[in-house]
Protein backbone atom coordinates (compact mmCIF):
# COMPACT_ATOMS: atom_id res chain seq x y z
CA UNK A 1 0.00 0.00 0.00
CA UNK A 2 1.37 3.38 -1.05
CA UNK A 3 1.29 6.13 1.55
CA UNK A 4 0.56 9.51 -0.10
CA UNK A 5 1.02 12.87 1.57
CA UNK A 6 -0.75 15.80 -0.11
CA UNK A 7 -0.09 19.33 1.12
CA UNK A 8 -2.75 21.96 0.59
CA UNK A 9 -5.61 19.45 0.72
CA UNK A 10 -8.24 22.18 1.06
CA UNK A 11 -7.29 23.70 -2.30
CA UNK A 12 -8.82 22.95 -5.68
CA UNK A 13 -6.14 20.48 -6.73
CA UNK A 14 -5.33 19.16 -3.28
CA UNK A 15 -8.83 18.02 -2.33
CA UNK A 16 -9.45 16.40 -5.71
CA UNK A 17 -6.09 14.62 -5.48
CA UNK A 18 -6.88 13.36 -2.01
CA UNK A 19 -10.36 12.13 -2.92
CA UNK A 20 -9.17 10.56 -6.17
CA UNK A 21 -6.40 8.71 -4.37
CA UNK A 22 -8.64 7.58 -1.53
CA UNK A 23 -11.63 6.52 -3.61
CA UNK A 24 -10.40 5.74 -7.10
CA UNK A 25 -6.65 5.38 -7.16
CA UNK A 26 -4.96 2.00 -6.95
CA UNK A 27 -1.30 1.20 -6.74
CA UNK A 28 0.19 -1.05 -9.41
CA UNK A 29 0.12 -4.01 -7.02
CA UNK A 30 -3.64 -3.61 -6.58
CA UNK A 31 -3.49 -2.20 -3.07
CA UNK A 32 -5.27 1.02 -2.22
CA UNK A 33 -3.47 4.18 -1.26
CA UNK A 34 -3.32 5.45 2.31
CA UNK A 35 -3.83 9.20 1.96
CA UNK A 36 -2.88 12.08 4.25
CA UNK A 37 -3.85 15.65 3.45
CA UNK A 38 -2.64 18.79 5.20
CA UNK A 39 -4.73 21.90 5.76
CA UNK A 40 -3.83 25.10 7.59
CA UNK A 41 -4.92 25.69 11.15
CA UNK A 42 -7.93 27.74 10.05
CA UNK A 43 -9.35 24.97 7.85
CA UNK A 44 -11.30 21.93 9.02
CA UNK A 45 -12.44 19.17 6.68
CA UNK A 46 -15.12 16.64 7.61
CA UNK A 47 -14.29 13.36 5.88
CA UNK A 48 -13.22 9.81 6.53
CA UNK A 49 -11.98 9.39 2.96
CA UNK A 50 -8.46 10.47 3.95
CA UNK A 51 -6.60 11.53 7.08
CA UNK A 52 -6.73 15.30 7.56
CA UNK A 53 -3.78 16.93 9.33
CA UNK A 54 -4.03 20.54 10.47
CA UNK A 55 -0.64 22.23 10.54
CA UNK A 56 1.28 25.39 9.80
CA UNK A 57 3.85 24.18 7.29
CA UNK A 58 6.04 27.23 7.95
CA UNK A 59 6.27 26.60 11.70
CA UNK A 60 9.69 25.43 12.96
CA UNK A 61 9.91 21.64 12.83
CA UNK A 62 6.48 21.26 11.21
CA UNK A 63 7.71 19.53 8.06
CA UNK A 64 9.93 17.15 10.01
CA UNK A 65 7.05 16.17 12.30
CA UNK A 66 4.69 15.78 9.35
CA UNK A 67 7.00 13.44 7.47
CA UNK A 68 7.75 11.43 10.60
CA UNK A 69 4.03 11.00 11.29
CA UNK A 70 2.98 10.04 7.76
CA UNK A 71 6.11 8.20 6.48
CA UNK A 72 5.01 8.76 2.87
CA UNK A 73 6.10 6.92 -0.24
CA UNK A 74 4.85 9.80 -2.37
CA UNK A 75 4.52 13.51 -1.57
CA UNK A 76 2.48 15.87 -3.77
CA UNK A 77 3.13 19.46 -2.79
CA UNK A 78 0.14 21.64 -3.72
CA UNK A 79 0.25 24.17 -0.86
CA UNK A 80 1.06 27.68 -2.08
CA UNK A 81 0.01 31.30 -1.95
CA UNK A 82 -1.74 31.31 -5.31
CA UNK A 83 -3.89 34.46 -5.17
CA UNK A 84 -2.09 36.87 -7.49
CA UNK A 85 -3.05 40.11 -5.78
CA UNK A 86 -2.19 38.68 -2.34
CA UNK A 87 1.29 37.86 -3.63
CA UNK A 88 1.70 41.42 -4.92
CA UNK A 89 0.58 42.81 -1.56
CA UNK A 90 2.92 40.58 0.49
CA UNK A 91 5.81 39.35 -1.67
CA UNK A 92 7.76 38.08 1.34
CA UNK A 93 4.90 35.81 2.38
CA UNK A 94 4.70 34.63 -1.22
CA UNK A 95 8.44 33.89 -1.18
CA UNK A 96 8.20 31.91 2.04
CA UNK A 97 5.26 29.80 0.84
CA UNK A 98 6.15 29.45 -2.84
CA UNK A 99 9.96 29.26 -2.73
CA UNK A 100 11.43 28.63 0.72
CA UNK A 101 8.91 26.00 1.86
CA UNK A 102 9.16 23.85 -1.31
CA UNK A 103 12.96 23.86 -1.10
CA UNK A 104 12.95 22.64 2.49
CA UNK A 105 10.30 20.01 1.78
CA UNK A 106 12.18 18.77 -1.29
CA UNK A 107 15.37 18.39 0.72
CA UNK A 108 13.65 16.47 3.51
CA UNK A 109 11.79 14.21 1.07
CA UNK A 110 15.01 13.42 -0.79
CA UNK A 111 16.71 12.56 2.49
CA UNK A 112 13.87 10.21 3.46
CA UNK A 113 13.70 8.43 0.11
CA UNK A 114 10.13 9.31 -0.91
CA UNK A 115 9.11 10.55 -4.39
CA UNK A 116 7.97 14.15 -4.80
CA UNK A 117 5.74 16.06 -7.18
CA UNK A 118 6.07 19.81 -6.79
CA UNK A 119 3.14 21.67 -8.36
CA UNK A 120 4.08 24.83 -10.24
CA UNK A 121 2.25 27.03 -12.74
CA UNK A 122 2.06 27.95 -16.40
CA UNK A 123 2.36 31.59 -15.30
CA UNK A 124 6.17 31.35 -15.18
CA UNK A 125 6.01 32.42 -18.86
CA UNK A 126 5.31 35.97 -19.99
CA UNK A 127 2.74 34.83 -22.56
CA UNK A 128 4.13 36.76 -25.50
CA UNK A 129 4.39 33.74 -27.77
CA UNK A 130 2.53 30.69 -26.45
CA UNK A 131 3.13 27.07 -27.40
CA UNK A 132 5.71 26.83 -24.65
CA UNK A 133 7.73 23.67 -24.11
CA UNK A 134 9.73 22.68 -21.04
CA UNK A 135 13.00 23.88 -22.59
CA UNK A 136 11.69 27.40 -23.24
CA UNK A 137 13.02 30.18 -21.00
CA UNK A 138 10.52 31.46 -18.40
CA UNK A 139 9.94 35.16 -17.85
CA UNK A 140 7.49 35.67 -14.96
CA UNK A 141 5.52 38.91 -14.80
CA UNK A 142 4.01 38.84 -11.27
CA UNK A 143 5.18 38.23 -7.71
CA UNK A 144 3.26 34.97 -7.76
CA UNK A 145 4.92 33.77 -10.93
CA UNK A 146 8.39 34.90 -9.83
CA UNK A 147 8.17 33.07 -6.50
CA UNK A 148 6.79 29.94 -8.15
CA UNK A 149 9.70 29.92 -10.60
CA UNK A 150 12.13 30.35 -7.71
CA UNK A 151 10.39 27.40 -6.07
CA UNK A 152 10.84 25.26 -9.18
CA UNK A 153 14.54 25.96 -9.28
CA UNK A 154 15.00 25.44 -5.55
CA UNK A 155 13.21 22.07 -5.66
CA UNK A 156 15.31 20.96 -8.64
CA UNK A 157 18.51 21.79 -6.78
CA UNK A 158 17.42 20.17 -3.52
CA UNK A 159 15.88 17.06 -5.05
CA UNK A 160 16.94 16.36 -8.67
CA UNK A 161 14.71 13.27 -8.82
CA UNK A 162 11.56 15.27 -8.06
CA UNK A 163 8.83 15.86 -10.63
CA UNK A 164 8.04 19.52 -11.23
CA UNK A 165 4.61 19.90 -12.82
CA UNK A 166 3.54 23.14 -14.45
CA UNK A 167 -0.23 23.11 -14.45
CA UNK A 168 -3.43 24.94 -15.25
CA UNK A 169 -6.63 23.35 -14.02
CA UNK A 170 -10.33 23.67 -13.35
CA UNK A 171 -12.85 21.65 -11.39
CA UNK A 172 -15.18 21.63 -8.42
CA UNK A 173 -13.77 22.98 -5.16
CA UNK A 174 -14.72 23.04 -1.48
CA UNK A 175 -15.83 26.67 -1.55
CA UNK A 176 -17.18 26.76 -5.09
CA UNK A 177 -14.91 29.73 -5.77
CA UNK A 178 -11.54 28.23 -6.69
CA UNK A 179 -11.80 27.69 -10.44
CA UNK A 180 -12.77 29.68 -13.51
CA UNK A 181 -15.29 26.99 -14.43
CA UNK A 182 -17.10 27.50 -11.12
CA UNK A 183 -17.00 31.28 -11.61
CA UNK A 184 -18.82 30.98 -14.90
CA UNK A 185 -21.19 28.24 -13.75
CA UNK A 186 -22.40 29.86 -10.53
CA UNK A 187 -22.65 33.40 -11.89
CA UNK A 188 -24.45 32.33 -15.05
CA UNK A 189 -26.75 30.08 -13.01
CA UNK A 190 -27.68 33.16 -10.97
CA UNK A 191 -28.30 35.19 -14.13
CA UNK A 192 -25.35 37.52 -13.50
CA UNK A 193 -23.41 39.30 -16.21
CA UNK A 194 -19.68 38.41 -16.23
CA UNK A 195 -16.59 39.24 -18.23
CA UNK A 196 -14.76 36.71 -20.39
CA UNK A 197 -11.27 37.61 -21.57
CA UNK A 198 -10.94 37.24 -25.31
CA UNK A 199 -7.16 37.83 -25.31
CA UNK A 200 -6.04 35.47 -22.52
CA UNK A 201 -5.39 31.88 -23.60
CA UNK A 202 -4.76 28.77 -21.51
CA UNK A 203 -4.89 24.95 -21.59
CA UNK A 204 -6.95 23.91 -18.54
CA UNK A 205 -7.01 20.30 -17.37
CA UNK A 206 -9.74 18.92 -15.10
CA UNK A 207 -8.38 18.48 -11.56
CA UNK A 208 -9.69 14.90 -11.36
CA UNK A 209 -7.84 13.97 -14.55
CA UNK A 210 -4.71 15.69 -13.28
CA UNK A 211 -4.86 13.54 -10.16
CA UNK A 212 -4.83 10.31 -12.14
CA UNK A 213 -2.00 11.62 -14.35
CA UNK A 214 0.06 12.46 -11.27
CA UNK A 215 -0.34 8.92 -9.97
CA UNK A 216 0.77 7.53 -13.34
CA UNK A 217 3.82 9.80 -13.31
CA UNK A 218 4.80 8.59 -9.86
CA UNK A 219 4.21 4.94 -10.70
CA UNK A 220 6.45 5.29 -13.75
CA UNK A 221 9.17 6.95 -11.63
CA UNK A 222 9.35 10.01 -13.86
CA UNK A 223 11.53 12.91 -12.80
CA UNK A 224 12.22 16.44 -13.93
CA UNK A 225 10.03 19.15 -15.45
CA UNK A 226 6.71 18.41 -17.20
CA UNK A 227 3.85 20.49 -18.53
CA UNK A 228 0.68 18.83 -17.22
CA UNK A 229 -2.03 20.61 -19.18
CA UNK A 230 -4.78 19.88 -21.69
CA UNK A 231 -3.77 19.38 -25.32
CA UNK A 232 -6.63 21.78 -26.16
CA UNK A 233 -6.15 25.51 -25.55
CA UNK A 234 -8.79 28.22 -25.54
CA UNK A 235 -9.49 31.82 -24.59
CA UNK A 236 -11.10 32.41 -21.23
CA UNK A 237 -14.12 33.88 -23.02
CA UNK A 238 -14.55 30.78 -25.17
CA UNK A 239 -14.08 28.59 -22.09
CA UNK A 240 -16.99 30.40 -20.42
CA UNK A 241 -19.14 29.95 -23.51
CA UNK A 242 -18.41 26.22 -23.51
CA UNK A 243 -19.36 25.99 -19.83
CA UNK A 244 -22.62 27.83 -20.58
CA UNK A 245 -23.47 25.51 -23.46
CA UNK A 246 -22.61 22.36 -21.50
CA UNK A 247 -24.99 23.33 -18.67
CA UNK A 248 -27.66 24.99 -20.81
CA UNK A 249 -26.98 28.47 -19.42
CA UNK A 250 -27.26 31.86 -21.12
CA UNK A 251 -23.94 32.52 -22.87
CA UNK A 252 -25.04 36.07 -23.76
CA UNK A 253 -24.40 36.98 -20.12
CA UNK A 254 -20.67 36.66 -20.85
CA UNK A 255 -19.29 39.98 -22.08
CA UNK A 256 -16.27 39.60 -24.40
CA UNK A 257 -13.57 41.71 -22.72
CA UNK A 258 -9.90 42.55 -23.23
CA UNK A 259 -7.89 41.86 -20.08
CA UNK A 260 -6.51 45.44 -20.06
CA UNK A 261 -10.07 46.69 -19.49
CA UNK A 262 -10.57 44.62 -16.33
CA UNK A 263 -8.53 46.79 -13.93
CA UNK A 264 -6.57 43.89 -12.45
CA UNK A 265 -3.65 44.71 -10.12
CA UNK A 266 -1.24 41.86 -10.94
CA UNK A 267 0.04 41.47 -14.48
CA UNK A 268 -1.42 38.55 -16.44
CA UNK A 269 0.39 36.65 -19.17
CA UNK A 270 -1.84 36.76 -22.27
CA UNK A 271 -0.88 33.53 -24.05
CA UNK A 272 -0.19 30.65 -21.67
CA UNK A 273 -0.63 27.87 -24.18
CA UNK A 274 1.76 25.08 -23.23
CA UNK A 275 2.78 21.91 -25.03
CA UNK A 276 2.44 18.59 -23.18
CA UNK A 277 4.27 16.45 -25.76
CA UNK A 278 6.92 15.36 -23.26
CA UNK A 279 4.24 14.11 -20.87
CA UNK A 280 2.39 12.29 -23.66
CA UNK A 281 5.57 10.49 -24.71
CA UNK A 282 6.36 9.49 -21.12
CA UNK A 283 2.86 8.13 -20.42
CA UNK A 284 2.08 6.80 -23.89
CA UNK A 285 -1.05 8.95 -24.23
CA UNK A 286 -2.03 12.61 -24.24
CA UNK A 287 -4.02 14.11 -21.36
CA UNK A 288 -7.78 14.29 -21.96
CA UNK A 289 -8.97 17.02 -24.32
CA UNK A 290 -11.23 19.84 -23.25
CA UNK A 291 -14.46 18.33 -24.60
CA UNK A 292 -13.86 15.15 -22.63
CA UNK A 293 -12.96 17.14 -19.52
CA UNK A 294 -16.08 19.29 -19.75
CA UNK A 295 -18.22 16.16 -20.14
CA UNK A 296 -16.68 14.78 -16.95
CA UNK A 297 -17.10 18.12 -15.16
CA UNK A 298 -20.79 18.01 -16.06
CA UNK A 299 -21.12 14.36 -15.00
CA UNK A 300 -19.57 15.13 -11.62
CA UNK A 301 -22.19 17.83 -11.16
CA UNK A 302 -24.99 15.41 -12.01
CA UNK A 303 -23.56 12.93 -9.51
CA UNK A 304 -23.67 15.49 -6.68
CA UNK A 305 -19.91 15.95 -6.40
CA UNK A 306 -20.10 19.71 -5.61
CA UNK A 307 -22.52 18.93 -2.78
CA UNK A 308 -20.14 16.27 -1.45
CA UNK A 309 -17.34 18.81 -1.38
CA UNK A 310 -19.52 21.33 0.45
CA UNK A 311 -20.26 18.71 3.09
CA UNK A 312 -16.56 18.00 3.50
CA UNK A 313 -16.01 21.75 3.95
CA UNK A 314 -18.81 21.93 6.53
CA UNK A 315 -20.87 24.22 4.30
CA UNK A 316 -23.87 21.93 3.82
Amino acid sequence: MKRILITGASGLLGVNLALSAARDGRAQDGGRYAVYGTVNRQAALITDAFTVIQTDLLAPGALERLLERTRPDWVIHCAALAELDACEADPEKARQLNSVLPEKLASLVARGGARLIHVSTDAVFDGRNGGYMEADAPNPLSAYARTKLEGERAVSRANPEAIIARVNLFGWSLSGKRSLAEFFFYNLSAGKQVMGFTDVFFCPLLANDMALIFFQMLEKNLQGLYHVVSPDCTSKYEFGVRIARKFGLDESLITPTAVAQAGLKAARSPNLTLRADKLARALGASPPGLSTALDEFYTLYQQGYPQLLRKIAGLA
